[in-house]
């Protein structure tokens, strides 16, 4: 197993996880296979056993690697839904006005998913989609339960551009905070109904399978959202 050389610059501990993710990217250590035991691939790398393990844990942390219990670490299927898991967790730590940013990085992305999702969607995501937004329409007054079928149908509509990560990214942008938040805002200010109308509007689209349309729906929905946001951050700010 070779092994390139890495910068002065970086600690001990960073250059043990470097040399286990090239060792990934080359091949020598494909998605699904076993490390080699402790003991040797740390002296195959050159690198102490408490750097080594030190290593694993942080990739074990990113979702690079996996300890079985009983069996030995592997390294994951390396699929973005897995690799991207942790990004919503980073999400929620953020602060106001970073969440701000994020609502608009879903701007731009997640118009242009609905449109791809418009284009490809089959019978069955079509109808999971469908199922969440009655579900959403039954629950218009439990902000809990809206939320949650809203989150889900957002999810599915990603999930039906058959592109894992535009779907993973865009899920762990969508923080559950801040459409807690939201949520509870439209519903304390009666403009629910029109927010649910949106999603109408949005399944309408993906129904007709028109990508353009399902597009300009998106958009307007999204931004509904970050209007909110920025209104009341405002308001926030200027109470403070």
């Amino acid at each position: 197993m070779g092994c390139r050389c890495y910068c002065s610059g970086m600690s001990l501990a960073d250059k043990a996880i470097a040399r286990i993710r090239e060792l990934i990217l080359s091949g020598d250590l494909p998605p699904g296979s076993r490390l080699p035991p402790e003991q040797r691939l740390a002296a195959d790398l050159g690198l102490s056993r408490n750097l080594m393990r030190e290593a694993v844990k942080a990739l074990v942390l990113a979702r690079v690697l996996e300890i079985r219990r009983g069996d030995g670490t592997y390294v994951t299927s390396l699929e973005p839904a897995i690799l991207l898991e942790g990004l919503g967790s980073a999400v929620e730590l953020l602060r106001a006005d970073t969440q701000l940013e994020l609502t608009e990085v879903r701007r731009l992305f997640e118009p242009i998913a609905t449109a791809v999702a418009a284009a490809r969607i089959s019978a069955a995501e079509l109808g999971e989609v469908h199922r969440h937004l009655e579900a959403m329409q039954a629950a218009k007054d439990d902000v809990e339960l809206l939320n949650r079928h809203d989150a889900a149908f957002h999810r599915a509509v990603l999930a039906a551009t058959g592109n894992q990560t535009l779907a993973s990214l865009l899920e762990g942008i969508s923080s559950r905070t801040v459409r807690a938040r939201v949520w509870r805002g439209l519903v304390d200010d009666a403009v629910a109904d029109r927010t649910l109308a949106e999603h109408q509007a949005i399944y309408d689209a993906l129904a007709a399978g028109d990508p353009t349309l399902a597009q300009a729906v998106a958009l307007v929905h999204v931004s509904t959202t970050e209007r909110w946001l920025r209104d009341h951050l405002a308001e926030s700010d200027e109470r403070s």
